[in-house]
Parts: C-alpha cells; structure tokens; sequence
C-alpha cells in the first residue's frame, strides 16, 4: 500500500535532532518493514511558538494551496495516488492544513498519529490551530494514541471513539542491545576520549539545549545533582541555542559534568551503554524517546512522573519515578540507586527486557500493517475491521 506521510511539526529528515523527528522516522520505518510505500508528501512546518494569529492565517494559506497542488499532481499522474494518508503529531501550536483536504479529496483515509488537544487553547492566541486540530481529528478515520495521556481531550472528538488506536511508543532496539553486550569497550573509549574518571558510577541524560522544557529540565537536574553527594559523574548529550542557560544549570556540579556535544544518532547506543543510570526530570515531557532508548541499553531510569512516562517507565521495574517538581525525591531515587549496584543491575536487565518485548519496532510494525490494511479494505470494499 502507498501511504503519504506528513508531519507538521518538524519533517521526518529535519537536520535538527529531536525526539519528534526520531519518532516520525521510526513511523517510516516501521511502515516500510511491513511492506508499505512511504512518501513524504509535504516538508511544510505549521509551527507557531509565539500565538501569532496572522502568521497561523497564513500558514493555513499555504496549507490549503499545498492540498490543493497535490490533489492536482497525483490526478494528473505526476504524484502516485496514495491509499491512506497519516499524519504525524498535530496539535494548536503545529495543526494540520494539507492531510485532512487531500484526504477528503482523494477520497482516502486520513490517520492521525500522535494528536493532542488543549481546550484551554479555544478561543487563544492559538485558536486557529486548535480548530484544525479539533477539525482534523473529527475527520480522521483513525488516531494512533502514542501517549495516552492524550485519550481524555482526543476522544471526544472523534466521529466513533473506537478510531483510538492506543500503540506503544516503540524503537529499533538492536542497536541498544548490541552496544550493551560491548559495554566495557564503550566505557572505556569515553573514558579515554573525555578523560572521565571510571570507578565510579556514570549517569547520562540526552537531550537537546532548547529553551522551555528541555532547559527546565536541564535546570531541575542540576538543583537535584547538588543534593546527590556520593561520588559520581554525568555524560551530557546535547547542544543548542540554550547552551549558556544549560551550562549555568549544571555548573554547580563543577569537574562531575562532561558534556559530549550533540553526537550522531549512531553513537548514542554506546554512551547509553557504558552508563550506569539515566538521570532526566522529564518537565511537561510526553513520553520521552531517550526514556526508552535508555532502557533498551540496560539502564534503569530516575524521571519525572509526567505524561505518558509510566507508559514506558515501569516504577520498580525497571526505574524509579518520582513527583515531577520534586528535586528532593529526585536526588533520593538517584542516591538510593548509586548507593545499591545490584538492584541497578537488575532494573537494567529488566528495562532491556521489557523494551524489547513491548516497544520493538517489529511488534509496531505488524499492528501499523493490520490497521493501515483494516481502513483500506474499509474505504475501497466496505469491508469492516
């Protein structure tokens, strides 16, 4: 089956790094491992950070005459005609203006993955968007809940609350369970390239340096770090704009921080793999791809119990999560956890276990396959799921 992939918040080959964009490509890829055709039909970001109702205006412009182009484009055979449209993360600050149109058009499902809704936007300086998205998602044939902290505000939305399809976040995890079976080789590659001292326990947190969120929790992690007294030291992954702020929150730490810069997406599974705890307050986060990511290496994880953390954080399973705004619990999940090797150990191993069995890329795969065919069969046979 073709399918025209679109996602209006960052496009799937964005040179940024980010979770969203990794979330997008593994859509792709999960897609493709099941035997579909992905195109990415449009490259158009509808973002707006600043409630700009005039840029939004003329956003939704663009939108509309971009639908229109590829309605035009695929009926005149220059564009193959896709069976199914799917977009990826809409919500009022990146709503959709292409997929619904060309859908409806084409007379194809339209799929939304990774909607969220925020009534409290209604009648804001994001109103317009919040009416795309609510518009998008009472036409969408089915939404692919990736965090189910979502469900409550998408659900009534939607033209037959069984259009939510929950779907666990999910990821390549061989190359996280390759780095781990090397782990002493990673550990002391950055040992010697960073200079980092190797007796003693490594965290990591990943993250780009971005205003907002992610600075927030760059600045939560450094006021729970100076409360964690055992000796220890942390692996930064990351750059950005907000590198002063990052490094003004962290600087209280002094010769335990090593920032490795912003590393290809590669070299990730073996810093993973050479630490010992993954450290990361999780501010507003929805799910946290690193979050997994880390688990997949064979690390346990002390977060912020936010969003849809516990979707993919197992508390006492595999990590520890504490009640997000509290530096002084945080530092005590990660004392308790440097303090007690074994039970690291054994939340790791569980961690890695766990993500391989519930969020590998195969299992997504297979239930991508059996809805993208599901609403297919619907829309060109009648044919009921």
């Amino acid at each position: 089956m073709r399918i025209a992939f679109y996602a209006p918040l960052k496009p799937p080959h964005h040179p940024v790094p980010s979770g969203d964009r990794r979330m997008a490509r593994l859509l792709i890829t999960a897609l493709e491992a099941a035997g579909h055709e992905v195109e990415v039909a449009s490259v158009l970001r509808s973002r707006d950070g600043a409630g700009d109702p005039a840029r939004q205006q003329r956003i939704a412009a663009l939108g509309s005459r971009i639908a229109a182009r590829y309605v035009r484009q695929v009926r005149a055979g220059r564009r193959r005609r896709p069976d199914l449209w799917l977009t990826y993360h809409l919500y009022h600050k990146a709503p959709d203006w292409i997929g619904p149109n060309a859908a409806a058009a084409l007379g194809i499902p339209y799929v939304a993955a990774e909607a969220s809704v925020a009534p409290k936007r209604a009648g804001g300086p994001w109103d317009l968007g919040h009416r795309q998205a609510v518009r998008a998602l009472g036409r969408a044939d089915a939404v692919i809940g990736l965090n189910s902290a979502d469900r409550a505000c998408v659900l009534p939305l939607l033209a037959d609350p069984a259009r939510w399809v929950p779907l666990a976040p999910f990821i390549d995890a061989a190359p996280f369970a390759a780095a781990r079976a090397r782990q002493a080789a990673h550990r002391a590659d950055l040992a010697r390239e960073h200079g980092i001292a190797d007796g003693v326990p490594w965290l990591a947190a990943v993250g780009m340096f971005r205003p907002g969120d992610k600075l927030a929790s760059y600045e939560a992690l450094g006021r729970a770090l100076r409360q964690v007294g055992s000796d220890w030291r942390l692996l930064v992954v990351g750059d950005g704009e907000a590198r002063p702020a990052v490094e003004a929150a962290l600087g209280g730490l002094g010769g335990r921080v090593h920032r490795l810069g912003a590393l290809p997406e590669a070299r990730i599974p073996g810093v993973l793999a050479a630490c010992d705890l993954y450290v990361w307050p999780a501010v507003n986060e929805a799910y946290g791809l690193a979050l997994l990511e880390a688990q997949a290496a064979g690390l346990p994880v002390v977060a912020g119990r936010v969003g849809g953390v516990p979707d993919i954080v197992g508390d006492g399973e595999t990590s520890l999560l504490v009640p997000p705004g509290d530096d002084g619990a945080f530092a005590a999940a990660v004392a308790a956890l440097l303090a007690d090797p074994a039970q690291r150990r054994d939340l790791g191993a569980t961690a890695a276990r766990r993500v391989r069995e519930r969020h590998g890329i195969e299992a997504a795969a297979d239930r991508l396959d059996a809805l993208v065919r599901c609403l297919i069969d619907r829309a060109v046979r009648g044919v009921s799921c």
